[in-house]
């Protein structure tokens, strides 16, 4: 019997990237629907990014459709002023402001060009754990970011981290090593892949194909994973850093968010490094737009009937549930260090007798073509 199980009920404690910052640098106020609610975004004099409730505790009007004044948000409704610190500044019309007029402010970093929140139903101190991902960015591209909304709960794109077949028959990839760790709030994948000779186009320029790629994708936190990827050429190597990050609007709908950055080298100047930046991100949302295909139809299932090539869902899940509980309730067994390496033997045999079997087909209508 498939147990499908809820949703939960609150949002994951953590980190929550909502995109590039530059973003919300123009002046204007945003309105990001997150965490079952709205948030407006803006910046201040100082140009600091400013994170509120959207909707304004005096009648309800909704801050984003307001003013940025100075360096508070003015409601649309009754120009009640709201500092970046939840305190309402002032009020025009009144004598005083009431010592109770406060609304729910957000932490917000600023990290690599990106801007983060942190959520806790607990309200406790933020962590630093996120790192830094461009070191010298006179090095690096400028990100390539895309956005989409997804309407399925989040622990679904998580999944992804121990599963390695579905990187074969969804992305069209050959897994050659595959392993999980797992430790504190981390949880890494490391992957090594060739590339499936029956995907590649005939004709295509073998100078231009990848000859195999090498990855490291961690997630720091719930929903903030940094893929270091090296694809290997013939001549040179192009390493890359990749995001992969999400934010819940509610407990069955969430924002994807991803991107890529590139390391200029001599083989690598900047434009081609750019070029490469922009193709890589056209590559990841071909995949996640195979993953979204199967997530449309799928159904949730908390108990799902492994075998022993699937990895280790559900040790994954139980690091997953440190960010669900308050922090009193996380165990040793959440966070202590696990490591699961998948033998690919069986698998690459399988796979590569069905490459040969693509192959061959495809030689056989070449040749009645």
């Amino acid at each position: 019997m498939i147990d499908s199980g809820p949703a939960p009920a609150r949002f994951a404690r953590g980190w929550h990237c909502l995109g590039l910052a530059e973003d919300y640098r123009d002046g204007k106020p945003h309105s990001v629907e997150a965490f079952g609610g709205k948030l407006v975004i803006w910046q201040d004099t100082k140009g600091d990014i400013k994170v509120l409730d959207s909707y304004c505790r005096h009648m309800g009007g909704d801050l984003s459709q307001g003013t940025v004044k100075g360096d508070e948000i003015a409601c649309p409704f009754h120009d009640w002023r709201w500092g970046g610190d939840g305190k309402c500044k002032e009020i025009p019309y009144a004598k005083r402001v009431p010592m109770r007029a406060r609304t729910q402010s957000w932490t917000t970093l600023e990290r690599d060009g990106l801007l983060f929140v942190w959520n806790d139903p607990e309200n406790s101190e933020p962590e630093d754990y996120i790192p830094v991902i461009r070191t010298g960015d006179d090095e690096w591209t400028e990100w390539q970011w895309k956005t989409i909304i997804i309407d399925t709960n989040c622990r679904e794109i998580v999944d992804n981290v121990v599963d390695m077949a579905h990187f074969f028959y969804v992305h069209y990839a050959l897994p050659t090593y595959f392993k999980n760790v797992f430790e504190g709030v981390t949880a890494t994948q490391y992957m090594n892949g060739e590339g499936r000779e029956d995907m590649i186009p005939p004709g295509a320029n073998p100078a231009h194909v990848a000859q195999g790629n090498s990855s490291v994708a961690s997630y720091y936190g719930p929903s903030f994973m940094v893929d270091e990827l090296c694809y290997h050429y013939a001549d040179f190597d192009v390493e890359t850093k990749l995001i992969n990050c999400h934010y819940p609007i509610s407990p069955d709908r969430f924002v994807l968010m991803y991107g890529a950055t590139v390391r200029k080298t001599a083989d690598i100047p900047a434009g081609k490094a750019e070029k490469i930046a922009a193709t890589n991100v056209q590559f990841i949302t071909k995949g996640f737009e195979q993953d979204v295909a199967i997530w449309r139809s799928k159904t949730r299932i908390d108990n799902p009937l492994l075998s022993e090539e699937d990895g280790p869902v559900y040790q994954l899940r139980r690091w997953y549930e440190q960010f669900y509980v308050d922090r009193a309730d996380v165990t040793d067994e959440m966070t202590d260090r696990f490591e699961f390496e998948i033998d690919t033997s069986k698998p690459m045999k399988s796979w590569r007798a069905q490459i040969a079997e693509n192959m061959a087909a495809r030689e056989t209508a070449g040749a009645q073509g």
